[in-house]
């Protein structure tokens, strides 16, 4: 195999790549991500490494390594050269773009934001004797319903300020929200 063969297999190799990354996106298949552990570049959470700066790699460096073999009378060496400083290039520009542009307002999520012990809201059912009614609270900025019973057991009617004492599968144990204020404080 000669260089100009192995400049258009990674070009091919590159293409190829791409064409599956952008089906399996749009198809929204999730394509498995390279992790390098503790030795990884990262950039705010993404990994340098990943299919798009791989394809852009692979088809910018065969792409120009396959030229510039075939069409001029560059030595080898400096033929490599310049395709891998191309392929840095293009792997660098598709980087900044999904760290600049697509990435740009993504921040980790904290679970203590989304605990649900504490949290305020209102009943818009009411809960019955033993049962279980609705509660509509606000938590990461967006409005949000859960299934709500008495802490206590006893009924709370429809439109009352409650508090989540605790959260157990999918059902949020409240209390009003006045019952508390004035127990607690008055100690």
């Amino acid at each position: 195999m000669n260089w100009q063969e192995i400049y258009l297999v990674c070009f091919y190799l590159g293409l190829g790549l791409s064409v599956v990354s952008t089906l399996a996106g749009g198809a929204h298949l999730h394509l498995p991500h390279v992790h390098l552990g503790h030795g990884g570049v990262h950039v705010r959470g993404s990994n340098w490494l990943n299919i798009g700066t791989i394809a852009a790699f692979l088809a910018w460096f065969g792409a120009t390594g396959y030229l510039l073999n075939r069409y001029s009378s560059i030595w080898f060496a400096i033929i490599l050269l310049i395709a891998i400083v191309s392929g840095i290039g293009a792997a660098a520009i598709v980087f900044w773009f999904l760290v600049k542009v697509l990435m740009a307002h993504e921040a980790p999520l904290d679970p203590a934001d989304y605990e649900m012990s504490g949290v305020l809201g209102h009943l818009s059912i009411p809960i019955r004797e033993g049962g279980t009614g609705e509660l509509i609270y606000s938590q990461g900025g967006t409005r949000r319903v859960a299934g709500a019973r008495s802490e206590t057991g006893t009924p709370i009617p429809k439109g009352v300020e409650v508090i989540v004492t605790r959260y157990e599968k999918g059902i949020a144990y409240v209390r009003p929200f006045d019952d508390l204020t004035g127990d607690s404080m008055v100690q």
